[in-house]
């Protein structure tokens, strides 16, 4: 729905649409270019996103976890190597593994590693907080 953004664009619940002043809001703010997004399907999409995140770090080993967690940390490769008691090539085997498993593509604008780190943070604290 929002792939092409998110300007002009509306979606409101049932209940919502029976608000007379609710959709007369809405309908004012998509003619002035505008957005307007029922919160229960922001809070859907978001919970929809978290769990696809959890879901794709769930398919690490334990190992490319651990490796993971030293990039997040700010680690470098070799750094990491020292540490795990691994080889650079075996670092970056690891490394490699985990772009490809969280479908993190190689782009002249998003760094697969600090995308990768952020994901794992994110996951690390949804953790925290559902504790």
């Amino acid at each position: 729905m929002m792939s092409e953004g998110s300007g002009g664009r509306a979606y409101l619940l049932k209940d919502r649409v029976g608000d007379a002043p609710e959709l007369v809001r809405a309908i004012r703010a998509v003619h002035d270019g505008g957005s307007v997004v029922d919160p229960a399907v922001v809070e859907a999409l978001i919970a929809a996103q978290q769990q696809k995140r959890s879901s794709l770090l769930a398919e690490l080993t334990e190992r490319e976890r651990q490796v993971l967690s030293l990039i997040a940390e700010g680690r470098s490769n070799a750094a990491i190597a020292e540490s795990l008691v691994l080889s650079k090539r075996g670092v970056e085997k690891h490394i490699n593994s985990i772009f490809a498993k969280l479908g993190l593509r190689e782009t002249e604008t998003v760094s697969r590693r600090v995308k990768a780190a952020l994901m794992f943070l994110a996951d690390e604290r949804a953790e925290r907080a559902a504790d």
